[in-house]
Formats: C-alpha cells, sequence, structure tokens
C-alpha cells in the first residue's frame, strides 16, 4: 500500500505541475469568464460579501493576535465552528457572526453594494 500511496502522490504532484503550467488553458477559459457563465450576478454579489466579511474576520483576529481558541474563549463560539466559518466550509448564521465579531471589536454594517460590472 505504501508504494502505491507513493505512486498516487507523484501522480498528483505530476498533475499539479501541469496545471500550473497551462494556467487558463487547463479549464478552457478564466475564472472571471466561468463565473459569469455558471453563477447569476446576484449569487457572485453574495459570494463576494460572504469573502469580504470572513477575511475580515481573520484579518481582525490574526492582527490581535487571537487564536481561535481564545475567540471561542470571547465569544461562546465553539473553535470548530469558528473554524469551519474561516475556511467557508460552513454557512453561519447572523447570530453567530454578531457573537464571533463583538470580542474583535467589530459590527456589520448595512449599506449599499457596488454597481455591478458588465
Amino acid at each position: 500500500m505504501d508504494k502505491q500511496y507513493k505512486e498516487e502522490l507523484e501522480k498528483a504532484k505530476a498533475n499539479l505541475a501541469d496545471l500550473k503550467e497551462r494556467g487558463e488553458a487547463a479549464i478552457g477559459e478564466s475564472w472571471e469568464s466561468f463565473e459569469k457563465r455558471v453563477y447569476t450576478p446576484e449569487q457572485i454579489a453574495e459570494s463576494n460579501i460572504r469573502v469580504a466579511l470572513i477575511s475580515e474576520l481573520i484579518r481582525a483576529r490574526q492582527e490581535q493576535g487571537i487564536t481561535q481558541k481564545r475567540l471561542e474563549e470571547l465569544s461562546g463560539v465553539r473553535q470548530p465552528v469558528i473554524a469551519r466559518m474561516e475556511t467557508g466550509s460552513a454557512s453561519p448564521n447572523i447570530n453567530t457572526v454578531i457573537r464571533v465579531l463583538t470580542p474583535l471589536g467589530k459590527t456589520l454594517y448595512i449599506g449599499d453594494l457596488p454597481s455591478a460590472k458588465s
């Protein structure tokens, strides 16, 4: 099994190197073209908001030198939930987001979305 694992790992590394070398040609188009073809403008905007929110949460936590475990202690939100939020593998409810942002000195702001690019 060890030999098979090593062979599969080498194949994966070769495939990754090939993908990096071919860049856009590997999927036939740029990410932006693919995204616009597959997702609606509303879905793209929602995704961008989620990414911005989580990016700000991570940035604030790291700038303040707070670990996920310490944020658990400060917010009452369990560390595995914080980890899933930060990796994007979970979509937390609004109460959870507020509980995590508050000890970081952050709040949510409701504002106008930037106009969509054509």
